[in-house]
């Protein structure tokens, strides 16, 4: 494989196993609110606004999703204390519970896929998973809060 195809089949390869996962699973949730908890557990707080940025979706359609994780206690809203106009959103204990059973589902639902990995592969996903990670960070994209 060529370098410039690396990343695409990287980033391809994960929606794909995100998918057959939640498949597997019978999990009918979508996966823009997996990705909203996960972003408030890794980075705290955020506005709507900013959080539908980073789900590339519109304002009014985060809004709706936010009401139903807020409605499953998920998530809470309050007041933005550097501007009370505005509103934050948290992840909740509940959210973070749901979240982690979610990682711990689709981890035991997909290991039967790479159970015959010798360590050798074990230790190239495992780098290229840290590579991702940190990659991914606010401070690795240049996003702020």
């Amino acid at each position: 494989m060529n370098r410039v195809d690396v990343i695409p089949s990287l980033v391809l390869s994960g929606y794909a196993l995100g998918r057959i996962a939640a498949q597997d699973a019978g999990n009918d949730a979508p996966a823009a609110q997996w990705r909203v908890l996960s972003l408030l557990e890794q980075r705290g707080g955020r506005r709507v606004g900013e959080l539908a940025a980073a789900s590339r979706t519109t304002q009014p359609g985060m809004t709706r999703l936010l009401g139903g994780l807020e409605g499953d206690g998920l998530v809470r809203r309050s007041p933005d204390p550097a501007d009370s106009r505005a509103t934050v959103v948290d992840i909740t204990a509940e959210g973070s519970t749901a979240l982690r059973a979610w990682r711990e589902q689709f981890r035991d639902i997909l290991a039967p896929r790479f159970a015959g990995l010798d360590d050798d592969d074990w230790s190239a996903l495992t780098r290229a998973a840290e590579i991702l990670a940190a990659h991914t960070t606010a401070e690795s994209t240049g996003a702020v809060r």
